[in-house]
């Protein structure tokens, strides 16, 4: 079924309240972003009992924290948001990193953003390249696993102020 301006403004609020990936700098600049307007767009959409999705430029940002793919399907149980899963050119960005990549599931019940197919990690200059990434939004901390030719992970580190 086409959603309805309604649904689609409550698909997209429940889908950024689930991506509130927090700010490394602090607790206080996670709260303040969750008190942000919610932005959405997409060529279409759907509403199904089971969830959402979003199709054509999809794109969802709240503060500074944007998830933008070809299409992003979120997943519901009892009428609560437990998984977001987004694929075709994959890119989400906080204010401290951004991740891009080919496919991303992101598990609301343990705050995992895993991130699959030629994952491009960057913070600052700093740049991490493998194929798989897992970053938790809730110790914001990410784990990288190599592939390619080499099943190798491989970056540059820039030391601060560089």
């Amino acid at each position: 079924m086409k959603l309805s301006k309604s649904k689609l403004t409550i698909a997209g609020a429940a889908l950024l309240t689930a991506l509130m990936l927090p700010a490394v700098s602090g607790a206080q600049n996670r709260a303040d972003a969750s008190r942000q307007p919610v932005q959405y767009g997409a060529d279409s959409g759907e509403y199904t009992p089971d969830g959402f999705s979003l199709r054509g430029r999809a794109e969802v940002t709240q503060g500074g924290n944007r998830l933008r793919a070809d299409a992003i399907r979120g997943f519901t149980s009892n009428g609560d948001l437990n998984r977001i899963e987004a694929s075709g050119g994959v890119y989400f960005v906080t204010p401290d990193q951004s991740m891009k990549g080919d496919r991303a599931v992101y598990t609301l019940n343990d705050g995992n953003v895993v991130v699959t197919g030629d994952v491009i990690l960057t913070q600052g200059k700093s740049v991490l390249t493998g194929s798989r990434l897992v970053y938790n939004v809730r110790t914001e901390t990410a784990r990288i696993e190599g592939g390619g030719g080499n099943g190798r992970v491989q970056g540059v580190f820039y030391p601060q102020g560089n």
